[in-house]
């Protein structure tokens, strides 16, 4: 589903039931996600990178790496929450990340290498969970909430095809083949 707010160009993230066929699809989406991103920068410049998907948003760049720094903390907070109980995540600044220099100045095909090992473990990590563990809990300390492990493949999967989005849909607006 596409939007015509530019910064949720597929929607905001809906929870969803338990279900099977929805656990398969949410899994292919973390899967699949680091060929979806690599496609969806395939071939552009540097200046293409450089542009922002918005006005007032991130760069093509930065949301590559941003992607990789959020996936990197979901993958720890899913393992946090199949081998603890109930434990206080870590929330980050993700602005401020973006501002560092390994987002500033290394190419974007680091983070596109790191999210395809990061990838491949984190589907490893879940694909046989349990209705059981699915129910795991983490408890995030800025919202205050208690998220289950379901709720968390949910988001993560629903993240990935945000930012993709981000990213097909500025190369479709500015012509960029």
């Amino acid at each position: 589903m596409m939007t015509t707010d530019p910064r949720y160009p597929i929607g905001q993230y809906e929870p969803q039931p338990y279900s099977e066929e929805q656990k398969n699809k949410w899994l292919l989406d973390i899967h699949f996600l680091p060929e979806e991103l690599e496609r969806a920068v395939m071939n552009l410049d540097e200046a293409q990178l450089h542009t922002p998907y918005r006005e007032g948003g991130w760069t093509v760049h930065q949301l590559v790496h941003h992607v990789a720094d959020s996936h990197i903390n979901a993958y720890c907070r899913c393992k946090l929450a199949l081998t603890e109980n109930n434990p206080v995540i870590k929330p980050y600044e993700e602005t401020a990340w973006a501002m560092l220099d390994d987002v500033q100045e290394l190419p974007v095909n680091i983070s596109i290498t790191l999210l395809h090992a990061l990838h491949r473990r984190w589907y490893a990590c879940l694909k046989n969970c349990t209705p059981d563990q699915w129910e795991r809990k983490v408890f995030h300390p800025e919202s205050k909430k208690e998220m289950s492990l379901w709720f968390l493949l949910g988001l993560y999967a629903w993240h990935g095809k945000h930012h993709t989005a981000h990213i097909t849909v500025l190369r479709e607006q500015k012509n960029w083949t």
